[in-house]
């Protein structure tokens, strides 16, 4: 209720009131948000760890990677299901389910007495993960106070911070056992629950309810499949940095930490900042193409660069990840005339399985060969997408000619949260 001159009526609380604000904004977004912090701080966070959790478990590179794959896998075939879900029991049961699977199996991650226990335990994470973000966006939006641009800005912002403080958490969590950033997680997806449980309230269901298979449905359209197609190289490319440099880098939690923390400020400032800005002067699939040309480059030069140019490519990566991000979901969410969450979960289907299977190959191929090949592999797989971009350029052209400057927020926040 409001009063006659315009405010919150007595008793009213003035934050579920709203004022059009992004910091004007109910419990319900706050929560949410937050929780979604969280949520994205889980996908690097074990980024500094990873020779810690290697020598704590007497595991190789190739057997600790694997705890990517799990959590990757899962959440590609995860991209089937979610949409099936939610709009069967709501949103809000979906968010308290993802964040239930979180907490059990992040928590037991931390106990874990075998790299096998652990690989699996993220693999349930994964699952409880795409639940949870897979619809936290439509419930902020759907609950938030001044319009859906500010939703998607503070969802944006949730994203960001994520990312870039996942490694930092990690880190300082790992630096006294690899085990407190699973049990820090836990506890901070529960404080989520919580605030979940209380503040939200149910949204209401979609009108029509996804069946399982209208995600492969969707990439029956050429347009979608060819963006899908070659988001899957580039995603390779993307997780051999977030997975195997650690290796490369060797070390401490704190340093590693660090240097992945610059690289999550450089992919939200690129993704959010300097891509739309770049797609209004010189056209998305130009954009597209150059930086995941100057993105193989990188990583060439992260591969068989001394110490110091390793450490200066990592962070610099970050960019053009930030950038490739941006415009590969603007061509997936708009290319096709299928819904924006079911083509999302098609793309994500698709582009997701190169994140697990990343993980797993660069290690073996630097045990098969040497260090610096992966590297190679890796910067190959980035041409490979151009190349992808260039041959499909037909399919693609209609709509990134169409493409607003405004969809970029939107929809880059969209395909991560799916």
């Amino acid at each position: 209720m409001h009063s006659s001159t315009g405010g919150p009526a007595e008793g009213d609380d003035p934050f579920d009131a709203g004022a059009g604000s992004i910091l004007r904004q109910p419990r319900a977004v706050w929560a949410t948000a937050g929780a979604s912090v969280v949520a994205f701080m889980g996908i690097g966070l074990v980024d500094p760890i990873l020779p810690s959790i290697a020598k704590g478990l007497n595991a190789t590179a190739s057997q600790v990677s694997l705890l990517f794959t799990s959590y990757f896998l899962i959440t590609a075939i995860a991209m089937l299901v979610t949409g099936f879900v939610s709009s069967r029991i709501g949103g809000r049961k979906t968010l308290l389910l993802g964040l239930a699977f979180v907490v059990v199996f992040a928590g037991l991650a931390g106990t874990s007495g075998s790299v096998a226990q652990l690989v699996g335990f993220r693999a349930g994470w994964g699952l409880g993960n795409a639940l949870f973000v897979s619809t936290a966006l439509a419930v902020i939006v759907g609950a938030a106070a001044g319009g859906s641009a500010a939703a998607i800005l503070l969802y944006e912002s949730a994203l960001g911070l994520g990312m870039a403080c996942g490694p930092l958490l990690g880190a300082l969590l790992g630096n006294a056992s690899w085990r407190y950033p699973f049990f820090g997680t836990a506890f901070l997806m529960a404080i989520g629950f919580l605030c979940i449980t209380v503040f939200l309230k149910e949204q209401p269901k979609p009108a029509r309810k996804t069946s399982l298979l209208d995600p492969v449905k969707a990439l029956g359209h050429g347009g979608l499949a060819s963006a899908a197609v070659s988001a899957f190289f580039y995603n390779y490319t993307f997780f051999t940095v977030l997975a195997f440099t650690p290796f490369v880098l060797n070390m401490t939690p704190y340093k590693s930490g660090a240097v992945f923390f610059a690289w999550g400020v450089l992919l939200a400032l690129f993704s959010v900042v300097v891509a739309p800005r770049m797609q209004a002067r010189f056209g998305s699939l130009k954009v597209l193409g150059g930086s995941l040309v100057l993105l193989a480059s990188d990583v060439v030069v992260l591969g068989y660069g001394d110490h110091t140019t390793a450490v200066v490519c990592t962070i610099l990566s970050g960019a053009f990840i930030g950038v490739n991000n941006t415009v590969y979901t603007e061509l997936a969410l708009g290319v096709s005339d299928a819904p924006r969450p079911v083509a999302s979960a098609g793309y994500n289907f698709v582009r997701w399985f190169a994140a697990a299977a990343a993980p797993f190959l660069a290690p073996k191929i630097a045990e098969w060969t040497d260090i610096h090949v992966p590297f190679v592999v890796a910067g190959a797989t980035a041409v490979a997408g151009a190349v992808v971009v260039a041959v499909r350029r037909g399919s693609l052209t209609h709509e990134a000619e169409e493409l607003q400057p405004r969809h970029a927020t939107e929809d880059s926040v969209t395909v991560f949260a799916n």
